[in-house]
């Protein structure tokens, strides 16, 4: 493998079900980074691969969704993991499928769970596990544009 200075692009996908709850899955305790945190759908954009392809890939092979719409882009972010730069883009997205029923990649991830506004705190986990707040900070942005839009449609009206 090459050392690379070029930082690695992510993409994460704050799924938001009609309740306006953002869908989060735990990582399973084997998994080299962040073991057993709470995590977004997401992961590397391949090389060829444009962020919205690679947003595409991750939520249909994570949870057997289909990725209908990109609402807004609420994060852009660098973080550093294993001496690897990482540049994150986190957008808020529409999926279509069995909200109920995410096919999960057991190897990857253990469980799941929709997290209204106010439950954003148990989040707050990963930072004790070892990781940080920047999931718990991802969904917090998800759950203030989606509360900004629901405002933007009252004054509308």
């Amino acid at each position: 493998m090459t050392e690379t200075n070029e930082p690695r692009l992510m993409v994460g996908a704050l799924i938001r079900d009609p309740y306006d709850r953002i869908f989060v899955q735990r990582r399973s305790a084997s998994r080299r980074l962040f073991p057993g945190c709470w995590d977004v759908v997401g992961g590397a954009v391949e090389e060829g691969e444009s962020l919205l392809d690679a947003l595409h890939r991750e939520v249909t092979e994570e949870t057997g969704w289909q990725l209908r719409q990109v609402l807004a882009r609420v994060m852009h972010e660098e973080w550093t993991a294993n001496g690897r730069r990482h540049v994150e883009s986190d957008y808020v997205v529409e999926v279509d499928g069995d909200l109920s029923s995410p096919q999960l990649e057991r190897d990857k991830h253990t469980e799941f769970a929709w997290v209204t506004a106010e439950e954003v705190s148990m989040l707050d986990e990963n930072a004790r596990r070892g990781g940080s707040n920047f999931i718990k900070d991802a969904v917090v942005a998800a759950h203030a544009w989606l509360a900004d839009e629901a405002g933007k449609r009252r004054t509308a009206v």
